[in-house]
């Protein structure tokens, strides 16, 4: 049974705002400050400030910048990636949008790389032109943030850290009206309060945790797609997630937040080999070691397959160690901190879960199917990523799409009220709804478990079969209230839905690998997969890109 609304102790609290903002990565701080002008904002992040994912970006932010490039071919590469299922509207509202919102983030004080006085631009993954910019060699996404932070700092944005959301509130038209939230340890006011609030913004990052090696940080947990489901909003494409390629091999059995080796590694042509020395993804796609994600990901998988081994080797030695320490100083401590030299040895290399593709279903400006609930950044499904983001198109649609948001909430406000920004909030009402049980914190280790041995990187019936049966066993918890449980559930909630869609797509495309469906099969499947929670059941439709459901 997947919980309709988190059991949880009543309100202890109420704080008031007209626009509340869950996260603080560069979806949610530019959310939080291009809405500032339209009302009082409240942005509530789950630990600290700059303890998101977009900290961690390392290569940096896709964008048609060099005068040799244009958003065309941006556009192009992006939908190549893609593999036929992005929203060409919204991929060319990003590459267009993009240069400026870029050039904005100088103005705030991002101090990207420079050669001759030009952003120095490199290549990644998918793409065809060097075109990601980059800041401190591979602290691109640190840097965003520390300018995004500075700004956030004199904008009269309120605060409230160590924050876990929990539930929409919605009024009696169901319209979104505050959010239900616990604030832990250093966080004040303390303990569950509600936020009463006239628009909801969900920018609250990834749900890598829902796996046992992942990229994301300790919070990324689905906290957002979890309360969307439970709010009765619409979820599209969980089926992709991705899984980088090139994550350093910290052993058998290792879990949790590993360290990244950047896409921007191979794009400076650094190779990938296997432990005989040969450059297996020669051959395998024109681009190589440059092929988008999810092409490297099965070659390296296929070559452990194949030869036994349990990781890869990514050869950057020819480099050297200037290189090495000004281009990527970032990458060459976290390798010498697990006892790995990049300047003198091949580091090792294997695929762990990265990025979703999909996420909470919204239209260009950032609307879910929820009315006053908006979602920006990689908890959204904006449909730019189609079955595969293509590099460091991440901080590009964080930025751009939460500067849609803040477009258009003036006129949504107007549109709903009548009185635009003046309007009054309207009362929550108690949720009426089916409650299931917490999970135990220690399901969390299984859940895990589940996914990554039936749902990971390669996918087949009877292993995602296994998946839903083994965590329907898990879905009847009964735990106190409390964070450890509510992340569980909401992994537990993201699992189900995750498992489900994949179930559905009886195919191969971009990161969805099905062995049982080796081909890609664009008569049947080139379309999105919708999932939405009715009562404590899951349900999983589907929709061609012509709009007709099945």
């Amino acid at each position: 049974m997947i919980p309709s609304v988190l059991h949880a102790p009543a309100p202890g609290w109420t704080a008031d705002a007209d626009i509340v903002v869950i996260g603080s990565g560069i979806a949610g701080l530019v959310a939080a400050l291009r809405c500032r002008p339209h009302g009082r904002v409240l942005l509530v992040t789950k630990a600290l400030l700059d303890a998101g994912s977009t900290r961690w970006a390392q290569g940096g932010i896709a964008a048609a910048l060099a005068p040799d490039d244009t958003p065309e071919e941006h556009l192009a590469d992006t939908l190549t990636a893609g593999v036929g299922v992005c929203d060409e509207d919204a991929v060319r509202a990003l590459v267009t949008e993009g240069p400026d919102a870029v050039r904005g983030l100088i103005d705030l004080g991002t101090a990207f790389d420079r050669s001759g006085g030009d952003i120095a631009l490199t290549r990644e993954g998918g793409h065809h032109r060097r075109r990601i910019a980059h800041a401190g060699g591979d602290a691109t996404g640190a840097e965003i943030s520390r300018a995004l932070l500075a700004e956030l700092k004199d904008s009269g944005v309120e605060v409230i850290e160590h924050a876990l959301v929990l539930d929409l509130l919605k009024d009696a038209a169901g319209r979104a009206a505050g959010v239900t939230l616990h604030v832990m340890g250093e966080g004040q006011p303390g303990g569950v309060g509600a936020v009463r609030a006239r628009a909801v913004v969900l920018a609250t990052g990834g749900l890598g945790q829902v796996f046992t090696a992942t990229t994301n940080p300790e919070v990324s947990t689905g906290d957002g797609v979890a309360l969307a489901l439970r709010a009765g909003a619409e979820v599209t494409d969980l089926e992709f997630v991705q899984f980088h390629p090139t994550v350093l091999w910290l052993g058998e059995g290792a879990t949790g937040q590993q360290p990244l080796i950047s896409e921007a590694v191979r794009g400076e042509g650094a190779h990938l080999v296997d432990h005989a020395g040969v450059r297996f993804m020669t051959g395998r796609h024109e681009l190589a070691e440059l092929a988008p994600r999810d092409v490297v990901t099965k070659g390296i998988t296929n070559r452990m397959r194949e030869t036994g081994a349990s990781h890869m080797l990514l050869d950057g030695r020819h480099f050297g160690a200037a290189m090495w320490e000004n281009r990527f100083p970032t990458i060459l401590a976290a390798c010498r901190h697990h006892g790995i030299d990049p300047v003198t040895e091949p580091i090792p290399v294997v695929p762990a879960a990265h990025h979703a593709s999909g996420g909470v279903r919204t239209d260009l400006y950032g609307r879910t199917s929820v009315p006053g609930l908006y979602a920006c950044g990689e908890v959204a499904c904006t449909g730019v990523h189609g079955a595969n983001r293509l590099a460091s198109n991440s901080l590009l649609e964080g930025l751009v799409f939460a500067a849609r948001i803040a477009e258009a909430l003036p006129g949504d406000l107007l549109a709903s009220t009548g009185q635009g920004d003046a309007a009054p909030k309207t009362a929550p009402v108690p949720p009426d709804a089916a409650r299931a049980g917490l999970l135990e914190p220690a399901s969390r280790g299984e859940i895990q478990r589940i996914m990554t041995s039936c749902a990971g990187v390669l996918r087949q019936a009877t292993g995602l079969e296994a998946a839903v049966r083994e965590l329907e066993g898990l879905g009847r918890g009964s735990a106190e209230p409390g964070v450890e449980a509510w992340e569980a559930t909401n992994l537990y909630t993201v699992a189900s839905a995750i498992v489900a869609a994949a179930r559905r797509r009886e195919e191969t495309r971009g990161s969805h690998w099905r062995e049982d469906f080796p081909e890609r099969a664009d008569g049947t499947w080139r379309g999105h997969l919708v999932t939405r929670l009715a009562g404590n059941a899951l349900t999983t439709t589907y929709e061609s890109l012509e709009g007709k459901r099945s």
